[in-house]
């Protein structure tokens, strides 16, 4: 699972998704791409399942890059607990995406079995997204 080995503070404020993400917005390292559509958290375990669907779909062929890393902390309060007492304890791990960041990448393999493990990598994932490709490669 992805997670930071430390990080400066260990709880974050929330902030706002707002507005298209300005980088990590092309394909950088390989031939095809999935494109996300929605802002929203990802978290570790939606990475790595995206990741094993993906990589067992083209049998261990071509290469793959995750060009997100869960690197936000997310707070959480038990269960039937008052209001008040301060912010919860971190829960896990998440990564902030916006709309137009590429979040994997593939290259090394056909169009189409492309465009299949990447169709399997958005199913496991909670928004919306599109499979694109790298420009000069129609």
């Amino acid at each position: 699972m992805l997670s930071p080995k430390r990080v400066k503070f260990r709880k974050q404020q929330r902030h706002v998704m707002k507005g298209i993400a300005t980088r990590g917005n092309f394909i950088a390292f390989g031939d095809y791409g999935l494109v996300a559509l929605e802002a929203r958290w990802i978290n570790n375990r939606q990475i790595e399942a995206a990741r094993i669907a993906m990589t067992r779909h083209i049998k261990r062929g071509g290469k793959v890059w995750i060009r997100i890393f869960p690197d936000k902390p997310f707070t959480k309060k038990p269960a039937e607990t008052r209001m008040g007492k301060g912010k919860g304890n971190p829960e896990g791990w998440v990564a902030v995406v916006k709309p137009g960041t590429i979040m994997f990448e593939m290259a090394g393999i056909s169009l189409t079995l492309a465009q299949e493990a990447l169709a399997l990598a958005g199913a496991k994932l909670p928004i919306k997204t599109r499979f694109v490709q790298r420009r000069g490669l129609e």
